[in-house]
This record gives structure tokens, C-alpha cells and sequence, in this order.
């Protein structure tokens, strides 16, 4: 019986080929069903959630071209990029990725432990219901500050990582380079941090830290969706991460000191971390980054899809444009100046703004 002889179950499921890898990887039977259960929450790649008799795991495969309205096209042999960075994550912290499975990377697809969310809630979700617990954000900001020191002065990992095109393709073109068409008057400013970004190369960059890609696990944090992993500026992840708990304070105002409060203990745990090169130096990469993530959340190609009010947007797009204009140094700064233009909660969004 040949690989592809493997039932699926009546639900639509990915083809041959995936059932093809779950067999020649020795992860399943021949004849076994398996049931294929798409998973939400990214715009990347496709993943599954597959039954098998007795056990569940994650299969993942990168998309050439992302599910967003804008064209964005970005190269598959990210996966095994991605697979390369949880490899290194869990020989310093295993506790803090999925157990690793298999890996194709010719296919550009990977399998992975499943970890049920009963046991492992997504932060995104947390937050968004008014579940906020600093002690979480501090804790992701010790990992990611750990992770870039284990990795920061690793000539092997700069060149295992030399992931430029990749970067660029899913983060500085679509992020800054996209946003900075978007705001002419702010351009050379963004496109400056750009060519900073891009031209910083220090220690191992996940590319990814958002809410969504983080679980809440029992012991521990545990990352997801090191696709754009990139051997560059460590300032990007706590920049990236920051910015998230930003934009939730205009959407959960019943939590937002809660969720200021964890941007700064995120940035904080973070900062205790940095002994590759001086605190200041990184601290100011990210706070004079961060304004430019904010803007690239409403008007670059890959904006969130819970600020739907009008009011919102306007109100990023000024608080964001006043630190272009005028940078903090410190992601304390940020957060202060941050929370300084928020209306109060009962005060129609953008109203202080305008």
C-alpha cells in the first residue's frame, strides 16, 4: 500500500501530498484516518490540526503568496528557516517552542506537537477578553531578551541565518518600506529605519512576536511562527511584540493600564537581558522603531484587523506620526507619550487628537 492509500475524513483536507509526508516521516499509518482540521490566525502559511487514532498533531506549509488584499509575495523556503530557529529555541529553551516532529524542507512543510488551547491559550485571545496579566508580558520579554543573548556573537548562526531576502520580503518591504509610500511626508524617516533595520546584524531575530504567535503555557511562554527568523536587529522582536500591546489598550479600554502596564514590564525584562552590546543602544533602536510599526498596522500591507473604527486609525496615525517626528529614546518614552494622547475611555477615540 503505497503512502497516499492514507483515509481522510470527510472534511476537505489538504491533498496527497501532505498525507503523503505524515507517512513517509513515519508519523503515520499506511490506511490510518486522519482528520484535517484547518487552523486560523495567520495570513503566511496554511496549518492543520490532524487527528490520528489516539494522538493530534501541526502540520504547517508556507504560502508563495500571503492571504492579504495587497500583493505580497514571499518565498517558501522560509519554513525551513523557521524550523532552523525552533531548533535553536529548543536547545535553549524547550519548554518555550512545540516539540519538533518531522521536517520536508524540499516541500517547504513541517509537523509539529499540537498543544491543546485548554491548556495553552493564545495570548492575542487573553488580551483581546480582558484577561491581562503583566507577569505574562514580562515573562515573554525574559525569553525573547535570553534568546537574542544566546544567540548575539554566533558567526554560525549569522550565516546559518543570513535570511536578508526573506526579511525583507515579509517585513521591511511590506511593513516600512509600504507604509512609507502610504505617508510621503514621513518617508525618508521610515525608509531610514528601514535601511537601519536592515543593515543591523547582532543576533537571531524570531520577526513574528505578536500575540497571536505566542501561547500562554503553563510553565512557560511558547513562541510560534519563526518564519521571517533573520540573523539582524534584536530591537525589531521587542519593537514588534510592544506594539501589539499598544494597539489593544484602543480596543480593551477597561484594561488599559493593565495592557500599558505590560508593554512597559515586556520592555523592561527585555532590557535586563541585553549584555551583547550597550542597553541604551538597542533600547533606542526599538523606541525610534516602534512609531513605524504602529503606522504599518493601519497603513502598510498587513494591518490589524480589530481596529475597524475610523477613529482608531486616525488616532494611531497622529500619536504615531508625533514620535516620528519628534523620537523617544527609551520604549518607556513611547509608552508615556502613548498613553499621554489616549482620550480617556469614555471620550470618543481621536477627539484629543484632532
Amino acid at each position: 500500500m503505497n503512502a497516499s492509500s492514507a483515509q481522510m475524513s470527510p472534511a476537505p483536507g489538504p491533498g496527497t501530498a501532505l498525507t503523503d509526508f505524515l507517512i513517509t516521516q513515519g508519523l503515520a499509518e499506511p490506511g490510518e484516518t486522519a482528520r484535517w482540521t484547518p487552523l486560523a490566525g495567520g495570513v503566511s502559511s496554511d496549518l492543520w490540526r490532524v487527528e490520528l487514532p489516539g494522538r493530534a498533531l501541526c502540520v504547517k506549509r508556507a504560502l508563495a503568496k500571503l492571504k492579504v488584499s495587497a500583493d505580497w509575495q514571499a518565498p517558501v523556503s522560509r519554513n525551513a528557516y523557521e524550523w532552523a530557529w525552533m531548533c535553536f529555541a529548543s536547545r535553549h529553551r524547550p519548554a518555550s517552542v512545540p516539540g519538533l516532529l518531522a521536517h520536508d524542507p524540499g516541500a517547504g512543510l513541517f509537523a509539529m506537537e499540537y498543544l491543546p488551547q485548554e491548556r495553552y491559550p493564545i495570548w492575542k485571545a487573553q488580551l483581546l477578553e480582558g484577561e491581562v496579566r503583566v507577569t505574562t508580558a514580562a515573562a515573554v520579554g525574559e525569553l525573547l531578551g535570553a534568546l537574542h543573548a544566546a544567540s548575539a556573537g554566533d558567526a554560525a548562526l549569522a550565516e546559518e541565518f543570513a535570511t536578508d531576502d526573506n526579511f525583507h520580503a515579509l517585513r521591511i518591504e511590506p511593513y516600512l518600506l509600504a507604509t512609507a509610500a502610504a505617508h510621503p511626508a514621513l518617508a525618508d524617516r521610515i525608509r531610514g529605519l528601514a535601511d537601519r533595520t536592515a543593515s543591523t546584524h547582532s543576533a537571531l531575530v524570531h520577526g513574528d512576536v505578536s500575540p497571536k504567535n505566542i501561547l500562554v503555557g503553563p510553565s512557560a511562554p511558547v513562541l510560534l511562527d519563526a518564519e521571517c527568523a533573520w540573523y539582524g536587529d534584536p530591537a525589531f522582536d521587542v519593537a514588534f511584540c510592544v506594539n501589539h500591546l499598544l494597539l489593544k489598550s484602543l480596543v480593551v479600554p477597561g484594561c488599559r493600564s493593565e495592557l500599558l502596564g505590560s508593554a512597559r514590564a515586556l520592555a523592561e525584562a527585555y532590557a535586563r537581558c541585553v549584555d551583547w552590546e550597550p542597553r541604551s543602544a538597542v533600547e533606542e533602536r526599538a523606541a525610534t522603531l516602534l512609531p513605524a510599526l504602529l503606522l504599518a498596522r493601519v497603513d502598510g500591507k498587513s494591518p490589524v484587523e480589530y481596529l475597524t473604527d475610523d477613529r482608531h486609525r486616525l488616532f494611531v496615525r497622529t500619536a504615531a506620526t508625533a514620535l516620528l517626528r519628534a523620537p523617544a529614546s527609551t520604549m518607556a518614552d513611547v509608552v508615556d507619550a502613548w498613553e499621554t494622547a489616549l482620550p480617556a475611555p469614555t471620550e470618543p477615540v481621536g477627539t484629543r487628537s484632532d
